[in-house]
């Protein structure tokens, strides 16, 4: 079984929901990344066993948090000694607006995959985009680089829309199925 490692910020526990939902259909470890934007120590030992390593942001100003940039600038350690290279990647985000710039964040977390020599995994999930859709299917709101979801402003993290989890459940499965073909 490949393991697979789930690190993520979240500013109000919106994001914390949808790591726990991809974690869960993983198999994964969750590793938080601090209010002050660190790991701690046991937190890159995990990242650095895992056959694959799924991002979580939420998306702020169109981009990851810099909770989760500062994060990724300490990275910088991995891919100097090119640790992560060849790992499995992939990534989710959520923002209160409908579109919210998600995609931006997903490329960055795509690019900072590619910088460490990564192997991008999408969400493999096919869009709820018929009349017939409905808020709460899966994969409503139609994202391929990655898992999205998106909450209200207002919102609890317990209002999260129940397909969004769902979705995230299935991506996080599907990382973990392909990183154990990789594995294999």
């Amino acid at each position: 079984m490949a393991k697979v490692a789930v690190v993520f910020h979240s500013g109000y526990g919106h994001t914390l929901r949808m790591a726990q939902a991809v974690a869960e259909g993983a198999g994964a470890e969750l590793v938080a990344i601090d209010a002050e934007g660190n790991v701690p120590e046991q937190g890159w030992n995990t990242l650095n066993a895992a056959d694959a390593i799924i991002f979580g942001s939420p998306t702020y100003m169109g981009s990851v948090s810099w909770q989760f940039k500062k994060f990724a600038d300490a990275s910088s350690k991995a891919w100097y000694t090119q640790a992560w290279k060849d790992k499995l990647f992939a990534g989710f985000t959520n923002s209160a607006s409908m579109n919210g710039d998600k995609h931006s964040t997903l490329h960055y977390l795509i690019t900072l995959a590619m910088q460490q020599g990564g192997i991008w995994v999408s969400s493999g999930i096919m869009p709820s985009n018929s009349k017939a859709a409905q808020r709460n299917d899966i994969n409503y709101l139609g994202s391929y680089a990655g898992a999205i979801a998106q909450s209200p402003s207002d919102a609890s993290p317990a209002e999260m829309p129940q397909g969004d989890l769902d979705t995230a459940k299935l991506f996080g499965q599907r990382v973990a199925e392909v990183a154990a073909k990789f594995r294999g």
